[in-house]
């Protein structure tokens, strides 16, 4: 968080890490964090394109009209968090396209982890949602409810709390 300066000194005593640890200057460090997040993203953005436009092609379907009002506003909850999280994804190559040699890399690294944490959460709420459309179309509501806690357990053990607990056993 920029306002907090616990987190600022934990910011400045990583920089000075990798500027002893790896002989970087600032401007090393930044290129590194930004191709390291790009290639990171590189990952992620083709899954959450290929699921945003398969879900895109839903309301198409025969059977589409079949599913309940309830997951049909489930269906557009997923559907906007898929389009979102594939512009947050996105939106880094776009703002380094943007501000490249605009001597503004900090804030492009900086802008660019926001986006990406906030991308993952959104993609994490689509792939929840989409459990549960599958497992209601297929089985029904009550093995979906559970379907969509076990995927939502799921994504915020592995995406939130194990990454949390490493970051605080330092």
């Amino acid at each position: 968080m920029d306002g907090d300066p616990a987190a600022g000194a934990r910011d400045g005593e990583d920089r000075s890490w990798d500027r002893q640890a790896r002989g970087e200057t600032e401007a090393e460090q930044l290129d590194r964090n930004l191709s390291s997040l790009l290639q990171e993203l590189r990952v992620v953005q083709t899954g959450v394109q290929l699921l945003t436009g398969f879900l895109l092609t839903l309301p198409f379907q025969a059977r589409f009209t079949d599913l309940s009002a309830a997951m049909r506003d489930l269906y557009l909850v997923v559907v906007s968090a898929s389009i979102t999280a594939t512009v947050l994804l996105t939106a880094p190559v776009a703002a380094h396209r943007v501000l490249f040699r605009h001597h503004r890399l900090a804030r492009v690294v900086r802008t660019a982890h926001h986006f990406a944490l906030a991308g993952l959460l959104l993609l994490g709420v689509a792939l929840t949602g989409v459990a549960v459309l599958i497992f209601d179309t297929v089985i029904g509501t009550t093995v979906a409810c559970c379907a969509g806690a076990v995927v939502a357990a799921l994504f915020i053990g592995v995406w939130v709390v194990h990454p949390w607990w490493q970051r605080l056993r330092r």
